[in-house]
């Protein structure tokens, strides 16, 4: 059923229940019941029917609204994705493309040691541009996008190279969020893991996230060596910039600190 006709239908079936009420009260039961009956009847019947048939619109109509606002945030995803796919394409990817034209062009001026070492570095590096290329620029599928497995993933990629114990405490129902910020709570989650995996040199790591009184809260912390941010490397200061970017936006407060031989990463919501 269309949103457009569900809307109809919430402004005429009362209208109908009422001329349809009166109707059957004056034609056929005027004889049985008095008019002060009928009249204290009236609000009663039209209640009924609205609460049977109008309830069953009104979830119909949210469903609609939902599906709605879901469609909205993947166009949103998909054209972000595609901004960044491209901007990496014509920044970056061409840019390692004249930088290994130039090493070629002077090899001969250059230590065949430190030829190979900038030849692998720039193929490596050129490689994990064109895998992230393609990442973003494939199709993603959102219809049914849960906590459990993005964490699946996510842990997934925190075992490759390395051995790490993971401990997760997850208490957010699916519908905490929409979808959007949901996402982006856990591509924060990601970049927090991301970190940890690179930098930190952690043996375990705990992911807890769960309601409070008046919003929710997450937090990712790790037992490795903590992370000064003076010392932060330019991928370490864009991550967290952007997860601070994600914050604003979503009015999310968060921060970060080494305690007791711990480094957390935290996100609250107040609503």
């Amino acid at each position: 059923m269309s949103y457009k006709m569900i809307k109809w239908l919430i402004l005429i079936i009362p209208t109908l229940t009422i001329g349809l009420w009166e109707y059957v009260r004056h034609d056929f039961l005027l004889s049985y019941i008095s008019m002060e009956l009928g009249n204290m009847l009236s609000p009663i019947i039209v209640f009924i029917v609205t609460m049977v048939f109008l309830t069953k619109l009104f979830s119909m109509m949210e469903k609609s609204q939902n599906d709605l606002n879901e469609a909205k945030a993947i166009q949103a995803i998909l054209l972000e994705r595609e901004k960044i796919a491209a901007e990496l394409h014509d920044g970056i990817a061409q840019s390692l493309f004249l930088l290994n034209v130039q090493i070629e062009q002077g090899q001969q001026e250059l230590d065949h040691d430190k030829y190979i070492k900038l030849k692998t570095n720039i193929h490596k590096t050129d490689a994990y541009v064109r895998e992230a290329i393609t990442s973003l620029r494939s199709p993603i599928h959102l219809q049914g996008f849960s906590w459990n497995d993005s964490l699946v993933q996510f842990i997934a990629e925190l075992h490759e190279d390395m051995d790490i114990e993971v401990i997760i405490n997850w208490k957010l129902e699916e519908d905490t969020l929409p979808l959007k910020e949901k996402i982006d709570l856990l591509l924060s989650i990601r970049e927090a893991l991301y970190n940890v995996k690179k930098h930190s040199q952690a043996t375990c790591v705990w992911i807890d996230a769960f309601p409070t009184i008046d919003g929710w809260y997450c937090c990712v912390k790790d037992n490795g060596i903590g992370m000064q941010l003076e010392q932060q490397t330019p991928t370490q200061k864009f991550g967290i910039r952007m997860i601070h970017e994600r914050a604003s936006i979503w009015n999310w407060s968060f921060d970060m600190e080494r305690k007791k031989e711990l480094t957390y990463f935290r996100i609250q919501k107040h609503c």
